[in-house]
């Protein structure tokens, strides 16, 4: 199993970030563009809940490809978790935590997932998997920071 751990201070009120973070419209403007990523099945629109379920669609090394997930843990602005019910992986889970600091918002994400097909799925993570998801989420929190500063600012 692979665990990824991110930080990111944002300008922005842990109320804003929290929201914009489970914003499904946001996420799929926020994520590598070339993934054509969109919501298809569940809570398409809006932000997602406790219990609620999203289908994503995206395209990933070149294969087309669905993730379902649930919101196991919910707690509203610090934490929230969403968990794979149905997807590429064995297993993954996402938590997103907040913290106010210093008139800021430090934003704490923490991916934890595991490939498929044993040994050979083990040697993919390693080699493969950990750099992109990693690289994925920075990029995608990244996004996010610049929309939550930028709504602060015309606060």
């Amino acid at each position: 199993m692979i665990v990824i751990k991110t930080d990111l201070e944002i300008n922005a009120p842990i109320e804003v970030c929290f929201d914009l973070a489970r914003d499904i419209q946001l996420h799929t403007v926020t994520v590598w563009r070339h993934t054509k990523e969109r919501a298809v099945e569940g809570t398409c629109v809006g932000r997602i809940n406790r219990g609620e379920t999203v289908t994503f669609e995206a395209t990933h090394f070149l294969i087309r490809q669905r993730l379902t997930s649930r919101i196991t843990e919910f707690e509203r602005p610090y934490i929230f978790v969403d968990q794979m019910v149905s997807g590429a992986f064995k297993s993954m889970k996402h938590t997103h935590e907040f913290k106010e600091r210093n008139g800021a918002t430090l934003m704490t994400d923490t991916l934890q997932f595991e490939a498929p097909f044993g040994f050979l799925g083990w040697i993919v993570e390693r080699l493969l998997l950990r750099y992109y998801m990693k690289r994925f989420i920075e990029y995608r929190n990244n996004e996010l920071k610049k929309i939550a500063e930028g709504r602060q600012a015309r606060v």
